[in-house]
């Protein structure tokens, strides 16, 4: 069995990056970033456990891709790594940045195979250019440029991570401890992806793919007497609201859940559950606003939206249009890019009784091309 743990981390807000997607969240081919990094790792050697650190809200997207370990980041590189560190039974751990995308076999063949206890192997880069520190020139020879992933002992890792100093790598903390830090050749190929620039220097990285993906909703609310009525967005003129835990806009409903799904999200009550106070009475127009704002994040861009309400009562031809409009804007598409249609049950079933009205949603999804950036 393998006496090694992977750590792959990536809970930071990527504030440098500058793109709508978090940088973990990239699309190579039909992939996100942080699950091709970790299944190139998987690849070359038989760890034990593959541990993933990331923020609580993309773990709840990140487990609907793989079965791996997800553990919530702290608000430092450092903190996540306490986290982390406090499952891993093995007596080693090779830990390393999702944002470091492209790996070199041979590098970390020769990280693993330095292996020692209480110590950390280190790959490092040298140093080509002039360096001056405090307008001072520095023997560049005394230099070196630190890598990861590192391989570190285990009890040694978390023993230098016990206390409030912050160390920006794993060799550092080792380091102050007194343990051995061993030095192996690194690899240009481990560019950390930090700004947009970078991308230039990642061929592992792959164009997204151009599939359209489908999603489909179905939502349906029974009517409430003297509850304002939304649909779309949009306050509809009737005697009777939805009865819901939310505002009960059905429409919207229906597409955040056609979103999710196209996204292979989960459904709204996964995100907004209606067992919580804290969308209670809530205005769906804001949940809407959310979803995109999450599939923003996650690297997808909406291609457009169709849906159907189905209802006896209220007569809606005269809202159409403004309800077009208004989930347009929600959704950050042009007008002809939001469908909607109604029509009645002919009076039949519970629709056809005016008892409530049913919406039916369809959306696309594409992966957003960074290759246009």
């Amino acid at each position: 069995m393998s006496d090694i743990t992977l750590i792959l981390l990536g809970a930071g807000s990527a504030s440098r990056f500058k793109l709508p997607p978090k940088k973990q969240w990239l699309w190579s081919d039909k992939q996100p970033l942080w699950l091709q990094v970790a299944h190139n790792f998987e690849s070359l050697y038989p760890f034990k456990e593959t541990i993933i650190v990331s923020s609580k809200e993309d773990i709840q997207s990140m487990s609907n891709f793989s079965n791996h370990r997800f553990i919530e980041g702290g608000s430092t590189r450092q903190a996540s790594l306490r986290n982390a560190l406090e499952v891993v039974t093995t007596p080693f751990v090779l830990v390393s940045d999702i944002a470091r995308c492209c790996l070199d076999i041979a590098m970390i063949e020769r990280v693993i195979s330095a292996k020692k206890s209480m110590s950390c192997v280190v790959p490092t880069l040298k140093v080509v250019d002039t360096l001056y520190f405090n307008q001072q020139p520095i023997d560049r020879e005394k230099t070196q440029i630190i890598q990861t992933p590192q391989l570190s002992c285990t009890p040694t890792l978390k023993k230098a991570l016990l206390g409030n100093q912050e160390f920006t790598d794993d060799s550092s903390a080792i380091a102050s401890q007194g343990g051995e830090i061993i030095f192996v050749e690194g690899s240009p190929t481990a560019h950390k992806l930090t700004t947009v620039e970078d991308l230039k220097k990642l061929p592992c990285i792959k164009k997204p793919s151009t599939q359209a993906l489908i999603g489909f909703g179905i939502d349906i609310h029974p009517f409430e007497e003297g509850k304002p009525m939304m649909l779309c967005g949009i306050h509809i003129d009737s005697p009777f609201g939805f009865k819901a835990h939310s505002d009960g806009d059905v429409a919207i409903h229906a597409i955040i859940d056609a979103l999710l799904g196209a996204g292979g999200l989960g459904d709204i009550g996964e995100f907004y559950p209606d067992t919580s106070d804290d969308y209670k009475g809530a205005d769906s127009s804001e949940l809407l606003n959310d979803t995109v704002r999450r599939l923003r994040d996650l690297g997808y861009v909406i291609g457009n939206v169709d849906l159907t309400i189905i209802a006896q009562t209220p007569r809606l031809l005269t809202y159409k249009k403004a309800m077009r409009f208004n989930l347009a804007k929600l959704l950050n598409l042009t007008p002809n890019l939001v469908n909607i249609k109604a029509t009645t049950a002919e009076k039949l079933g519970w629709i056809g009784r005016k008892e409530g009205v049913a919406v039916e949603a369809v959306a696309t999804l594409y992966y957003y091309d960074w290759t246009q950036q």
